[in-house]
């Protein structure tokens, strides 16, 4: 497969958790539902232990990221900075509960940060309710300093975990770049740091996707000069052929088993969607048409796949069972739909579609059946991609002129542009169990 690069997927685990057993208090889980509106955080910056050496970045890095990752999450409502100039300096020791309250906080969140004569970071958080005074959770984090960020991460997942949510800040996004002068595979944070080349070819690599357990990713690869779909260990680096003969590509892995869907002309037929056992190699064909089935991508319960199909004429999105059977259509606006993916909650279905010359981006709900548009006439917009708590997306626009990548909110708000290198197609998040 040509020189790869591992990545470091393993340096997640030099970050470390500690859960102090000292910790007195019994802390608090805290669930929220869909719907209620966002819990307001008070986060005033963190302090210096006594015994630590000063570092004006890392304090910076720490807050920053924490921050950004609460007020992206939709769950957090950040309150505003110059809020805290209204009450007196936060004393750790002997926190005035009521000056927090006063600023409309229910959630405050206190930090304590050590560097060590060895570039070590210990970063002690705590998480009080603030009507109450009571501790909801603690945690100390500890990794090297040129882990800064992902400490920071882990600490916003931790506030996720309690929260009843799921946790992604620590997820990746993998994605193809022209950065280097080839299609290549990357992979980035959630927000678009640590930007890190998978692939070092020669050749074309295309539509990458995860596994189920975010330690192998899929894509297609021009290795042989024709489109063949490979399987990549991250840690081992260890490269697996899937499917060749024909046009290979859009593979998806269930997160229930270890099965996967895939497109293939292999049979000499136009394109078909594929079905393979990944224990077994055993695979069955679901489409059996002269017309394009392809881009299939299974509902979070591994029960049904979406797939884009022209058999009405023009691409739609169909739903049809597990194996191949029950086929319904459940686009009919417009000439021109494709690329579904569903949420991981499996309420919505989001897709490309083509309307009066713009492709654009939208999601359909599946219990209601009303459709939203989430971008608007700039550019063309493509590639839609869930995050693994379902209320964001990402996808690949070209409305600055090339290709980058940007993350938008399942509802059309808070768009945000993730890369500016190069040409930057085609993302996945990673799979969170």
């Amino acid at each position: 497969m040509g020189k790869f690069f591992k990545i470091g997927l393993l340096t997640i685990a030099l970050v470390i958790v500690l859960s102090s057993n000292s910790f007195s208090q019994e802390e608090i889980k805290v669930r929220i539902t869909e719907g209620i509106p966002m819990i307001p955080v008070a986060l005033p910056q963190f302090d210096y232990t006594e015994a630590s050496q000063v570092d004006g970045n890392v304090l910076k890095d720490l807050y920053e990221t924490i921050w950004d990752d609460l007020e992206y999450s939709r769950v957090f409502k950040l309150v505003p900075r110059q809020y805290f100039t209204y009450i007196g300096k936060l004393d750790q020791e002997n926190i005035v509960f009521k000056d927090w309250a006063s600023v409309q906080a229910r959630v405050l969140i206190t930090g304590k940060v050590e560097i060590t004569n060895g570039d070590r970071i210990i970063f002690s958080v705590k998480v009080y309710e603030v009507e109450t005074g009571k501790i909801i959770f603690k945690r100390n984090f500890a990794g090297r300093k040129e882990f800064t960020r992902l400490i920071a991460h882990r600490t916003s997942d931790e506030m996720m975990k309690h929260f009843g949510e799921k946790p992604y800040f620590t997820s990746k996004i993998v994605f193809v770049s022209t950065r280097d002068g080839n299609k290549e595979i990357y992979i980035m944070d959630y927000d678009g740091g640590r930007q890190k080349r998978i692939t070092f070819n020669s050749y074309i690599d295309l539509m990458p996707s995860w596994s189920k357990d975010g330690e192998n990713l899929l894509f297609t690869t021009y290795k042989k000069g024709i489109p063949d779909l490979v399987k990549f260990n991250l840690y081992s680096g260890k490269t697996d052929l899937i499917s060749s003969g024909g046009v290979n590509y859009r593979a998806d892995w269930s997160n229930e088993e270890d099965k996967l869907v895939y497109t293939s002309s292999k049979n000499g037929n136009n394109a078909e969607i594929y079905l393979r056992e990944m224990d077994s190699g055993k695979e069955k064909r679901l489409t059996f048409n002269r017309i394009i089935d392809s881009s299939p991508c299974w509902s979070p319960n591994g029960k049904e796949i979406a797939f884009t199909s022209q058999r009405s004429g023009t691409p739609q999105i169909y739903i049809m069972n597990e194996d191949g059977t029950n086929v319904r259509r459940i686009t009919y606006e417009g000439t021109y739909h494709d690329n579904p993916a569903w949420s991981p909650d499996g309420s919505r279905i989001t897709y490309v579609s083509r309307i009066e010359g713009r492709f654009d981006i939208y999601v359909l709900n599946i219990k209601n059946n009303s459709m939203t548009k989430l971008t608007e006439m700039s550019g063309r917009n493509e590639n839609p991609a869930w995050s693994p708590d379902s209320r964001h997306i990402i996808f690949t626009s070209n409305r600055t002129g090339n290709y980058q990548l940007y993350s938008i909110d399942y509802n059309g708000e808070n768009l945000i542009k993730l890369t500016r290198r190069g040409e930057n197609l085609m993302p996945k998040w990673q799979k969170i169990e």
